[in-house]
């Protein structure tokens, strides 16, 4: 008898713990998936699209200022101003990047884009 009740008992514990862990991480779940939700609505209202007249937008997650005439679009291919870390990584000129979102958040200065870089296979 004193052996089915420790089975019972460790069942039971064993079934709680079980469903409480279930539950906390869907519980978890759901408040990360509102966090990206609510990030997601505050970027939408910081994000800006142009400064002084001119196109923003994202390239490897940081800022830039497009110059040119004709809008950039996500994906678009475009030259990056040399700088420091892409001179020593990439050798002395204009560095490849990829447009990844249009406007930005931040709000220090801006390095403008050199160029649209050709198309592949050019």
């Amino acid at each position: 008898m004193a052996e089915a009740h420790r089975r019972g008992w460790n069942e039971g514990y064993k079934s709680g713990s079980e469903s409480s862990a279930s539950f906390s991480k869907s519980r978890i779940e759901r408040l990360e998936q509102r966090v990206k939700e609510l990030e997601e609505q505050l970027d939408d209202v910081k994000r800006v699209y142009e400064v002084d007249g001119h196109q923003v937008v994202d390239v490897g997650g940081y800022a830039y200022r497009w110059r040119g005439s004709k809008p950039l679009d996500v994906g678009d291919r475009v030259l990056l101003p040399e700088n420091y870390v892409s001179r020593m990584k990439n050798g002395p000129g204009p560095t490849l990047g990829v447009v990844r979102k249009l406007g930005t958040t931040y709000r220090g200065p801006l390095s403008d884009i050199v160029g649209r870089a050709p198309a592949t296979g050019e």
